[in-house]
């Protein structure tokens, strides 16, 4: 009879650690999985919504002045420019916090679109230099920077940042979707709008 109740405590001992050592694994594996979902959403990272062409000219002239201002020379360029602006969400700024019982993440912040990138194309037209004024490698260089830094403050007034704040609920059923695969939900009760855009 002892060695009977004694073989059913051991079994009952046996199962009580395998219990428990199954629900330490299964919070481990949810851990993991939570932590594995926050990292795939960030990696994603930049997220384009809007995309801009343009297309400008613009107008370069540099004058220089030697022996004692009594003799100029004079460099100048007609420039095409034509862009492309890239509109989006950089998901590195995103607020994520998960809750693991309820198999959840909360989205705690959205940021504002911003431009993400600005790709230039230019076209020189009448480029004229002058004999002690000539185009450098350097001048080029700097057109070019101007070139793009033209189009950047372009970019406000061209409705392309207004247009990817209307896509933001969009980018937002991605990352739901992206955990939702793995069978987690997606709350964003957090974020307001405010005036048809995301209040930060």
């Amino acid at each position: 009879m002892e060695v009977f109740l004694a073989v059913i405590i051991a079994i009952l001992v046996t199962l009580g650690v395998v219990a428990v050592l199954k629900s330490i694994k299964k919070k481990q594996l949810v851990n993991s999985q939570s932590t594995i979902l926050l990292d795939k959403i960030k990696k994603v990272c930049k997220f384009i919504t809007v995309e801009g062409d343009f297309a400008e000219i613009y107008h370069y002239e540099d004058v220089k002045e030697r022996f004692l201002k009594l003799l100029s020379s004079r460099k100048k360029a007609l420039v095409v420019i034509h862009a492309k602006a890239h509109v989006g969400y950089d998901l590195s700024k995103i607020e994520l916090q998960a809750d693991v019982d309820k198999r959840k993440i909360m989205l705690k912040y959205f940021p504002q679109p911003e431009v993400l990138s600005i790709e230039t194309n230019l076209n020189y037209y009448d480029k004229t230099e002058g004999y002690f004024n000539r185009f450098e490698a350097t001048d080029l260089t700097g057109l070019h920077k101007e070139a793009k830094k033209h189009i950047e403050d372009k970019i406000p007034e061209s409705g392309l940042i207004q247009a990817a704040q209307k896509e933001a609920l969009e980018t937002i059923l991605l990352i739901e979707t992206i955990v939702e695969t793995i069978g987690w939900k997606l709350d964003y009760s957090a974020l307001k709008i405010e005036e048809g855009k995301q209040n930060v």
